[in-house]
């Protein structure tokens, strides 16, 4: 996919949404992954042209593994010329040493999130873009349905009032795929995770299983998709427009 078409898309769920308003400072999560890079790039190259202008910032909340490098993320920032910060913790040691968790993932990303959180309000945004793309919305739903007996996903906008910040997540519209092919096409260092429960958790069922469904019955994943944009799930903020491609 090219740059054009990544900027497109992301000014889509820019506009669609309301995401960006003049004078923010938004920070990007930057995990390493091909996700969190391409929304890096997206955000800068839509930084240069949106009529609202605001800052960008780039952070990284180290877990503590052994043998990360995260230089290649401070040379992509620097050519960007993006300040970047990586946040250091012990949220590996306390999950796989101290508490020998199973099932670490839920509450990784809860500490993983606070620790972000907080270095981004030091750093004065207001605001923090996540990399959740349409493959990762749609296997929330799913998720939620399956496990929770309920339809939901992630919002294209959460304030939380607790730490005064809005979460946004411009690459809602992007394929997984898509974003696939821009990183083989720019040729991006992906940092991959550590992680060693990766590929064995909840998340990848729903992936396998979006892929089965989609394979089975063509056209499912966009039709789930479409469900979810048209479906008035609370907590979702009003759309601006409502385009002929998201209700086919």
């Amino acid at each position: 996919m090219k740059m054009q078409q990544i900027l497109s898309l992301t000014r889509k769920a820019v506009d669609e949404y309301n995401l960006i308003e003049e004078g923010d400072h938004i920070a990007v999560g930057l995990s390493g992954g091909k996700d969190s890079l391409t929304l890096l790039y997206a955000m800068k190259g839509l930084q240069r042209f949106y009529p609202k202008k605001f800052e960008l910032s780039a952070i990284t909340v180290d877990l503590g593994y052994d043998n990360v490098d995260f230089s290649a993320l401070v040379t992509i920032c620097q050519d960007l010329d993006i300040p970047y910060q990586i946040v250091p913790s012990e949220i590996a040691k306390i999950l796989f040493e101290d508490r020998k968790e199973k099932n670490p993932c839920s509450l990784c990303a809860k500490m993983r999130k606070g620790a972000l959180n907080q270095a981004i309000k030091e750093m004065g945004c207001n605001k923090v873009a996540y990399a959740h793309h349409k493959d990762d919305i749609i296997e929330t739903m799913l998720l939620s349905l399956l496990f929770e007996g309920r339809f939901h996903s992630f919002s294209p906008k959460t304030y939380l009032d607790r730490m005064d910040l809005t979460v946004i997540r411009p690459l809602m519209f992007m394929d997984e795929a898509d974003i696939i092919g821009f990183k083989n096409k720019q040729g991006l260092p992906v940092v991959k995770s550590p992680c060693p429960i990766d590929g064995y958790t909840k998340r990848e069922y729903a992936k396998n299983l979006v892929k089965q469904l989609n394979t089975e019955h063509p056209g499912a994943k966009q039709r789930m998709f479409s469900a979810i944009l048209n479906g008035d799930i609370s907590g979702w903020p009003l759309r601006q427009s409502r385009s002929q491609d998201d209700t086919q």
